[in-house]
């Protein structure tokens, strides 16, 4: 006779190595100053500090803890950095992680939108801008080639991809209504039947969790709310946190997936930035180091100086203060709540399946907004309408500018064939058109 059947033994996974906290923020502290080129590159540099040089923690971890950072909302890099400092040294570790990720980037992003409002009309400064733009087109549709590797895996992957790029390119379709349908589709058809690893478990109790998420709720939207009660909710800073408040929840796929639908509300419905400032501000957000969603930063830095032009300045900085809490704060609550469930979300299959799912919506978003992107850096006139929920973007041929097919050309040697860095290749564009305007 056989025996009754052994459970399955649950997942362990090795607990971090000992590291002292000045230590840890010393390294912290370095990888937020060098997280230049967008996500892969930060997952990357994180990757090779933190697993092959310093051997903080083990591969395994570092994948599971990325794959659990891409099914929340909000940028993955500086989650899974808030999530390892976290397993490190708690919630001051993860707190420390996240600030060094975040806010040198913030700091000089800051910086160069007080410049921009000041000088943004300056014909140099307008050259330089078209040389950042146009290797900003280059990084996006680098994006789509590099995603499309990793997101296409099956038949209903690119069914789900072109129905994403349709329904923001051409269709009023809302983004957290495109991400929700294909986080659905994937976890019903890329995983049917499916069953969850029951062996995974948790072992903080539900009462600590809710607690938990309770305080960082009351930490990030406490301060907004207030705001909102003070300045009553038609000022320009209550608009802001509302917004980035809303996006916050609803940020999955990374910058260059929100852009195409944070675009769409600030430039059409908002008016609060013109479609060129929309490409400026990712330019910019290219530029400097920290996750590209910073770019939020920017958006509400401007939206606050046009609102309020005679105190511009200190009006943008304001505003970009709440875009700035308003997007990062959500972090530590979606970090600081789920992060003990990492091992039971990531064995879950049906999750695993609406993660492809919304992986592979997310590289038709990027390719809407390169097609955005591309439509209003090489026209300086563009033509847009809508009937019912179709709409269209429409350029004026006779604004085409030659010029940013040169650069564009340049840069996508540089980046692609050479495989320069992100800030060499933007810095070598703009330094080229300007050359190109002082010939002029």
């Amino acid at each position: 006779m056989t025996g009754p059947a052994t459970p399955a033994a649950p997942i362990v996974v090795p607990p971090p190595a000992s590291v002292s906290r000045a230590e840890a923020n010393r390294v912290w502290a370095g990888i937020g100053l060098q997280s230049f080129g967008g996500p892969a590159a930060q997952i990357a540099l994180m990757h090779r500090v933190l697993v092959e040089e310093r051997g903080w923690i083990d591969e395994r971890l570092f994948l599971r803890a990325l794959g659990f950072c891409m099914l929340l909302p909000g940028p993955e890099a500086t989650q899974l950095a808030t999530y390892i400092g976290w397993r490190l040294h708690g919630v001051r570790g993860g707190l420390v992680a996240g600030l060094w990720f975040v806010l040198p980037g913030a700091v000089l992003l800051a910086a160069l939108a007080t410049l921009y409002v000041l000088f943004g009309q300056i014909p140099w400064v307008s050259a330089a801008f078209l040389g950042i733009k146009a290797a900003v087109l280059v990084l996006v549709f680098e994006a789509v080639a590099r995603l499309s590797k990793r997101a296409v895996k099956r038949g209903v992957h690119w069914v789900i991809a072109l129905a994403a790029f349709l329904a923001l390119f051409f269709l009023a379709i809302p983004f957290p209504f495109v991400v929700l349908a294909a986080g659905a589709t994937g976890a019903a058809l890329i995983a049917p039947g499916a069953r969850p690893d029951s062996s995974a478990r948790a072992n903080t109790p539900w009462s600590k969790t809710a607690a938990t998420a309770a305080t960082w709720l009351a930490i990030w939207l406490g301060p907004l709310a207030a705001l909102a009660l003070l300045l009553g909710p038609g000022h320009i800073l209550a608009q802001v946190a509302v917004f980035f408040a809303k996006l916050a929840v609803v940020t999955f796929g990374g910058a260059y997936a929100v852009l195409a639908y944070m675009a769409q509300d600030v430039v059409v419905k908002h008016g609060w930035l013109t479609a060129r400032q929309m490409v400026d501000a990712l330019g910019l957000a290219e530029t400097t180091p920290g996750p590209l969603i910073l770019v939020n930063l920017f958006v509400g830095f401007l939206a606050a100086a046009h609102a309020h032009p005679d105190a511009a300045i200190a009006l943008g900085l304001a505003g970009a203060a709440v875009a700035l809490w308003a997007t990062f704060a959500p972090c530590y609550l979606w970090i600081f709540t789920a992060g003990p469930y990492v091992e039971r979300i990531s064995a879950d299959p049906r999750l695993r399946g609406a993660l492809e799912g919304i992986t592979a919506a997310v590289l038709g978003v990027i390719a809407s907004l390169g097609l955005w992107f591309g439509i209003h850096v090489l026209f300086s006139e563009v033509l847009t309408g809508s009937w019912g929920i179709v709409r269209w973007t429409v350029p004026v041929l006779s604004s085409f500018d030659p010029r940013v097919i040169l650069l564009t050309a340049v840069c996508a040697v540089l980046f692609l064939r050479f495989r320069w860095s992100v800030h060499r290749v933007l810095a070598l564009s703009a330094l080229l058109a300007l050359g190109i305007w002082s010939l002029r």
